[in-house]
């Protein structure tokens, strides 16, 4: 499906609804250039879950987790990740829940990632320019919810 945002709170909305909507565990797959939009969708996702803390993306720690909100929230950058990098940080221990506590993984620069989960939603951001973004999603063996698919009929403009 794709859908238009006009301005940078639509994607902060889109991702507010997604913190609020989506299952546990669920995973995030973000794709697109500098300044697309992926780190304010997981602000967004994050003020859904009521993650009380500022998210910040995670480009030189690699790995944030929020703990205290509706479920955990696993955000990771692999903007600066070589492919076969990638698999030294066992990225299915966030969404398998080995060893972390199920939750929400959003994965950045997902386009990295040699092997992905088996079930996840990818969210394809295009800047058109300053203020529109084309938004592309996808999902491999995953069932929006249908305050999500509401979402999409309404807001995507």
């Amino acid at each position: 499906m794709r859908i238009v945002l006009a301005g940078i709170e639509k994607t902060h909305q889109l991702g507010i609804c997604l913190g609020e909507s989506l299952d546990v565990p669920s995973v995030l797959l973000l794709e697109g250039d500098l300044g697309a939009g992926k780190t304010s969708l997981v602000q967004g996702v994050g003020e859904g879950l009521g993650v009380s803390e500022l998210i910040v993306s995670p480009t030189f720690t690699l790995i944030n987790e929020y703990i205290g909100a509706r479920c955990p929230l696993y955000h990771l950058d692999l903007y600066r990740i070589s492919p076969s990098e990638v698999y030294q940080l066992s990225l299915e221990t966030y969404w398998e829940g080995i060893e972390t506590e199920p939750g929400i993984t959003a994965i950045e620069w997902s386009e990295h990632m040699p092997y992905k989960p088996y079930s996840y939603i990818s969210i394809h951001f295009t800047q058109i320019d300053e203020d529109i973004r084309n938004v592309e999603i996808s999902m491999c063996r995953y069932v929006l919810p249908e305050a999500l698919s509401d979402f999409f009929k309404i807001k995507s403009h």
